[in-house]
């Protein structure tokens, strides 16, 4: 693995039935760095990350994690993982949610009250998650991913549901998280949000159509934002 890499990989194939999800994907994430994925729905970025953090049955390639192989007991917490589907009981309020999984991963109790200011949640301490807004509960699953002291966050579509003001502040604690040495790896099928990430990796089909820094990408393809950059990418690749 790449000295400066968080996280490899290297020719990963997926397959569901006789469909193949992921289709020979190489690619590497540096550490200390917010890097979006980035793609239509659909396009396999869920199952790369699933690959990532290691719940993924893969078909062939290699993922390799902060130096481990992905998926290795070694990297339970030192990894922060938020779904797209949030993952927390509905029938507990935000604090209790959040106060047994800092029993699971064995962080600090103060963790709550940092985690609940970092994503925006104070004043819903209280309230059962089944209650929630769809923004609220985002909030809290990413609350989770949080706790503790992830080496690196990956965060499956984080700001979908969010208004722009609360989306603001989220990307300025990806990036304060990043100057720490936090490695972030975030999803989004929202273009827009990539100009925020230092770097990118484009798909569509399964395929990885370029990875760069936004500035690289734009130069590469003449192209004057990010989504006609993406847009000529999917046209030379149909006429590949």
């Amino acid at each position: 693995m790449t000295s400066s890499a968080a996280v490899e990989v290297t020719g990963l194939r997926v397959r569901r039935g006789k469909r193949l999800v992921l289709r020979d994907v190489s690619c590497a994430i540096p550490q200390g760095s917010v890097t979006g994925l980035l793609g239509p729905s659909g396009c396999g970025k869920t199952t790369l990350m699933r690959s990532v953090v290691g719940v993924q049955i893969v078909e062939s390639g290699a993922v390799t994690v902060l130096g481990s192989p992905a998926g290795s007991p070694e990297l339970r917490n030192r990894i922060g993982y938020a779904t797209q589907s949030p993952s927390v009981y509905a029938d507990l309020t935000v604090a209790e949610n959040l106060r047994y999984f800092c029993a699971v991963l064995r962080a600090p109790r103060s963790d709550v009250a940092r985690v609940i200011d970092e994503v925006g949640l104070r004043g819903h301490e209280s309230q059962l998650v089944s209650s929630l807004s769809g923004g609220e509960l985002s909030r809290t699953s990413l609350a989770v991913a949080l706790l503790g002291k992830p080496e690196l966050l990956v965060l499956d579509e984080p700001t979908v549901g969010l208004d722009p003001l609360l989306r603001d502040e989220l990307w300025t604690l990806f990036r304060s998280l990043a100057s720490r040495g936090v490695t972030l790896l975030v999803s989004s099928h929202v273009m827009d949000e990539a100009a925020r990430c230092e770097r990118l990796l484009l798909m569509r089909d399964g395929e990885l159509l370029a990875e760069g820094t936004p500035d690289a990408l734009l130069a590469d393809t003449s192209a004057r934002d990010l989504e006609q950059a993406f847009l000529s990418l999917v046209r030379a690749k149909e006429a590949a």
